[in-house]
């Protein structure tokens, strides 16, 4: 991670990469052990992470993850008149059953991420609303089937080595960035009135104190603080740390759609998961059974990158590379340009 062009476009310094990566192993830490295990001072680290915060390099959120509430999870491309992409990637930013927008196809296509409470809403936004919007020409959508990569791992292997191991070590851990697991749960998670006020304070900040949690769900900090652990071992939820890519030098971002042989399908999305490019990997239903997103820093390492190194894996019969030309929204943030701007609720 060293040299200087990956902090060029914020501004990002080499202490606040070792912070951002701190947070990725424990993100809700309290700053003292941050300062404590990076050798800073307690009032640095607080000043670094309040200006990248502010300046929209970073945000610190819980994430939920839908599959253990039991709902499905959908991933859609929009085939769109020209012209008219913005305003139909917008309304779909607002929705909160809707998690990451992006804009490809030279402006032509918007594919985005679903995760509907239950089918009837679901059926409303792929059966009935996006079908009678004039300006929309196509709509393909598959269904999420195994997830590789995603959550608390993105960013996390680009990352490897801004800390020693005796630094991470000291800063104990949130658990591991990711798991493969089923994308719907057997056994469904049902959520109390308490839990969703906590889910949707920590959706709001993730390093909220158990204080604020507490005050948001009308509970007290001990209840609090135990419900959280149960919400996070179970996986309800997880703490990430979001990025701007530009922030740490990637620029040039691409949605991977690859047709694999069925044999070879975990394999490939397992390999994908290890490579520091991918910030998520999933099998996924439809013509394209394993579907990717890529960052890389420029579009020559893109080329590189899909050429060598996925394109040498074995059983890809084909691959389609989509660069994405703009993210609206990702994990539930929106984004203007380069830089996280916050949270919406549903339109």
């Amino acid at each position: 991670m060293a040299g200087a062009s990956m902090y060029e476009s914020l501004a990002i310094q080499p202490d606040d990469v070792r912070i951002i990566r701190a947070l990725q192993v424990a993100p809700r830490a309290s700053f003292a052990s941050i300062a404590a295990a990076l050798g800073l001072t307690e009032g640095t680290i607080n000043r670094r992470y309040r200006r990248l915060h502010a300046d929209g390099v970073i945000r610190v959120i819980g994430v939920v993850n839908p599959g253990t509430l039991g709902q499905s999870r959908w991933l859609v491309r929009l085939r769109c008149r020209p012209g008219s992409v913005g305003a139909i990637a917008g309304a779909l930013a607002k929705r909160d059953d809707v998690n990451w927008v992006a804009l490809g196809a030279a402006g032509s296509e918007v594919t985005c991420a679903t995760q509907s409470r239950d089918p009837a809403q679901r059926e409303e936004l792929l059966g009935q609303r996006l079908p009678r919007t004039a300006a929309v020409l196509d709509i393909s959508a598959f269904a999420m089937l195994r997830q590789f990569m995603g959550g608390r791992g993105h960013y996390w292997a680009a990352l490897h080595g801004a800390l020693s191991p005796k630094q991470e070590a000291m800063l104990g851990s949130d658990g591991p960035p990711f798991t493969e697991a089923p994308v719907v749960t057997d056994d469904p998670v049902h959520l109390t009135a308490e839990d969703e006020k906590i889910l949707d304070a920590l959706a709001a900040d993730g390093r909220a104190s158990l204080v604020t949690l507490a005050t948001a769900a009308d509970s007290t900090p001990g209840r609090v603080s135990r419900r959280l652990r149960v919400l996070l071992e179970e996986r309800v939820v997880h703490i990430d740390v979001e990025i701007a890519p530009a922030a740490l030098g990637y620029h040039a971002r691409a949605n991977l759609w690859l047709r694999v042989h069925p044999s070879e399908v975990k394999n490939v999305g397992r390999s994908l998961a290890r490579e520091p490019e991918i910030a998520f990997a999933a099998a996924i239903s439809g013509p394209y059974n394993v579907h990717a997103v890529a960052h890389c820093r420029d579009l020559d390492e893109l080329f590189e990158f899909t050429s060598d190194r996925i394109g040498a894996l074995p059983g890809l019969q084909s691959m389609e590379v989509s660069p994405v030309l703009r993210h609206v929204k990702q994990a539930g943030t929106l984004l203007s340009g380069d830089r996280l701007i916050g949270t919406t609720t549903q339109a």
